[in-house]
């Protein structure tokens, strides 16, 4: 029988050998838009089936009804399912995202290069989250190659690549659960660093319509500005907020509640008296918040500092409620597997922590599976420019969190009780 020293030296060896192709199908991933918004996923989703293909993995491709999509800001999105049975016992499911918000301006470089300069491959989507693609992917060829040389795995590993985190997941691991095509027992979700995540914030986006009255510029005590009713609204918001840093969060790495209106849109032209004025407002929910009470508070502070404007109505309509991420029960013990696996390849101690954006983890948490954010990136996510020009991802980390993914599922699929109770002997 293998024993266990000798099965990571075996994936260790099969990671290092493919490594340039790991490297490779990045840059591919990278060089094939798939913006979030407009949202149009789908052809990305087939450029990714047919690397894996190519891999020979069998890949379930699982189209979301139009209607359904654009119910939820998407113009086309296809799950993507791979599953590898080794044998009876644990289901472990690897989620990561392949929809990406747009570059922006500020590249030093092809936002679709996917080019590597001094060890850091750059590129939209490099570290958030398509790198994690290939994470998980080469980490289960791994273990399939393990198993071809006589190792005893049982249980099954699943790639649940999906396409809208950046619209929320309903349409994406909430649809592959709504729809029983997946009940994993365990979860690693993407992350952004090479620490454990077990804890996230949620988020609220509400948009706010203040609506007047048009009149012409050269008459506008005919009219109701709403562009002026925003001059009452705005300081109370932003000093809601400003009081949110007086509410400290317990969980390491997360701070306190915070709030952005992060756009304004309103007026018909310059010589008209604007007749209404919209803004979208992100309310970063702490774990230790309940997401209802936020909601009523928030409506609360913008319906009394419109009161004082009895000729502007006011309309408040929930874009997007995503829960906290908190631990489902069993995850505490995955977490410190993972943290001890992670430890031996950094060769240094990895801890779990929290982080202030959210993700798709929380919908596999919600449902009480454990699950844990692991994946490629450096210290932190401002490091690896998430979300901002130049993202990348340092190729040192992506291959050992290769390694880290592979020996977790190594443990999991042999003996899953044992490597949940504690170190390894």
């Amino acid at each position: 029988m293998t024993d266990l020293s000798t099965s990571r030296d075996t994936l260790r060896q099969f990671i290092d050998t493919h490594f340039d192709h790991q490297v490779q199908t990045l840059a591919r991933l990278v060089q094939c838009p798939s913006d979030n918004p407009p949202g149009d996923c789908a052809p990305h989703a087939e450029l990714t089936a047919r690397l894996l293909e190519a891999m020979d993995l069998k890949v379930e491709r699982h189209p979301v009804p139009a209607a359904f999509a654009e119910q939820h800001g998407m113009r086309s999105v296809t799950n993507l399912i791979v599953r590898e049975r080794f044998g009876d016992g644990p289901v472990i499911a690897l989620n990561a995202h392949g929809d990406v918000v747009p570059p922006g301006s500020g590249w030093s470089g092809s936002p679709y290069g996917g080019e590597v300069r001094d060890g850091w491959l750059y590129g939209r989507g490099a570290a958030v989250s398509k790198s994690d693609f290939t994470t998980y992917a080469f980490a289960m060829r791994a273990l399939r190659q393990l198993q071809s040389s006589g190792a005893p795995l049982a249980g099954t590993v699943e790639l649940h690549l999906t396409y809208d985190e950046e619209t929320g997941g309903m349409t994406g691991p909430a649809w592959i659960l709504s729809q029983g095509l997946s009940r994993p027992d365990y979860v690693i979700s993407a992350a952004f660093s090479h620490h454990v995540v077990v804890a996230h914030n949620g988020c609220l986006h509400l948009e706010v319509t203040l609506r007047g009255k048009s009149a012409h510029a050269a008459r506008p005590d005919t009219g109701v500005d709403a562009i002026e009713a925003s001059a009452t609204l705005l300081p109370a918001l932003y000093r809601y907020r400003d009081q949110l840093a007086q509410r400290p969060s317990q969980t390491p790495g997360i701070t306190h509640p915070t709030m952005v209106v992060g756009l304004i849109e309103g007026g018909i032209n310059t010589n008209v008296v604007a007749d209404a004025l919209s803004l979208r407002i992100d309310r970063r929910i702490v774990p230790e918040e309940v997401p209802e009470d936020v909601e009523a508070e928030l409506r609360q502070v913008i319906e009394q500092a419109c009161s004082s404007l009895p000729r502007i109505s006011v309309e408040i309509r929930q874009i997007l409620l995503a829960r906290p991420f908190a631990p489902a029960p069993g995850a505490q013990a995955f977490a410190e597997l993972m943290c001890r696996e992670a430890s031996a390849v950094m060769g240094k101690p990895v801890t779990p922590i929290g982080v202030p954006l959210y993700t798709d983890a929380r919908l596999y948490s919600e449902a009480g599976i454990p699950t844990v954010m692991y994946g490629a990136g450096p210290a932190s996510l401002l490091e690896a420019n998430g979300h901002r020009a130049d993202e990348r991802v340092p190729l040192d980390e992506l291959h050992k969190a290769t390694v880290v993914v592979a020996n977790t599922l190594l443990q999991l699929l042999t003996q899953p009780e044992k490597s949940l109770l504690g170190p390894t002997p």
